[in-house]
């Protein structure tokens, strides 16, 4: 699909409608791209639904009869309704994938962070914790869009229920049944973004010094380590669990890496991880879940290649 700017660049009619609803579009871009990640798991599908969106816009707008007259409400319905397509197409590739199946990381670059630190309010405002996205891909399409769109969006039940052709009683249930598998799923308090950083760098400086006491003393007695290679490159296929067991798997993996790979402490989804590169290029993405007590509880590793192509 092309962009929007290439888009305009081609026909423009006269009269200046045209830059008229790509500027009123460009006015809802940031938000529907963060509605559809956090639909899909993946960058690379909100992309894809963005200019899908746009693509529709242009088209139901050249004909006075089906012109949106809530623009806000119209980007939202068709937005969802393209994700939940391609949520539903993913959820058939995961019948067959290879291994645990973890949505895409958002890596935030060192030179997009504002503020004095990389933990300031800019940053986080709109991030959505990889640990909680891990969470939302249990959840039926359904069941994630009314979540979404009423407890992360703020649209009334009503509303919610347009957008998926179902009534409010209905979708209610959907949003209660998604709460409560969150509530599960997801800590109930985690570290501060302080303590956060120093249990990420300790974990770094035990892998790669190879302490296995210190690299086990870092993680909570629950601790589940997921990683994603989708097939395409060799990762753990099982769920591993407990200190130990994470510990010496961890270790084993950096014994065996190849030559040249560099760590680096950066915000995954908002929170410090870990970016492993090779001659520049992405190999890995770490995000981690830090108690309240300074412990890591979850350590999930995205190493797909295709997942990692946003990642800079």
């Amino acid at each position: 699909m092309v962009g929007v700017d290439q888009d305009l660049d081609a026909g423009r009619p006269a009269g200046g409608r045209r830059d008229q609803l790509a500027q009123a579009f460009t006015a809802h871009r940031s938000r529907l791209a963060s509605l559809a990640y956090r639909l899909t798991g993946s960058l690379a599908d909100a992309d894809d639904v963005v200019q899908e969106t746009w693509i529709r816009l242009q088209r139901s707008d050249a004909d006075p009869a089906t012109a949106p007259r809530d623009l806000a409400a119209w980007l939202t319905t068709t937005a969802t309704r393209v994700a939940l397509d391609l949520l539903r197409s993913a959820a058939r590739r995961k019948e067959t994938y290879v291994g645990p199946w973890l949505p895409e990381p958002r890596v935030t670059p060192t030179t997009e962070r504002s503020g004095e630190g990389p933990e300031t309010g800019a940053v986080l405002a709109d991030e959505v914790s990889f640990a909680l996205m891990v969470v939302l891909e249990t959840l039926s399409p359904a069941q994630r869009a009314a979540f979404v769109l009423h407890d992360m969006f703020d649209l009334p039940f009503e509303e919610v229920a347009d957008v998926l052709s179902r009534t409010p009683a209905a979708v209610r249930k959907l949003a209660s049944r998604a709460r409560d598998q969150v509530a599960t799923g997801t800590p109930r308090k985690e570290a501060d973004p302080a303590t956060h950083r120093r249990v990420v760098e300790a974990f770094a400086a035990a892998s790669t010094g190879g302490d296995l006491h210190a690299l086990a003393a870092a993680l909570d007695p629950s601790v589940l380590y997921r990683a994603d290679g989708g097939g395409l490159v060799r990762a753990a296929v099982n769920v591993v669990r407990g200190p130990d067991r994470v510990a010496r798997l961890v270790l084993g993996v950096l014994g065996q890496a190849d030559a040249g790979i560099e760590a680096a402490v950066e915000l995954v989804n908002g929170r410090p991880g870990l970016v492993f590169t090779q001659d520049g290029t992405p190999v890995a993405v770490v995000a981690f879940t830090v108690t309240a007590e300074g412990r890591i509880a979850t350590v999930d590793v995205q190493m797909n290649p295709e997942k990692l192509a946003h990642v800079r």
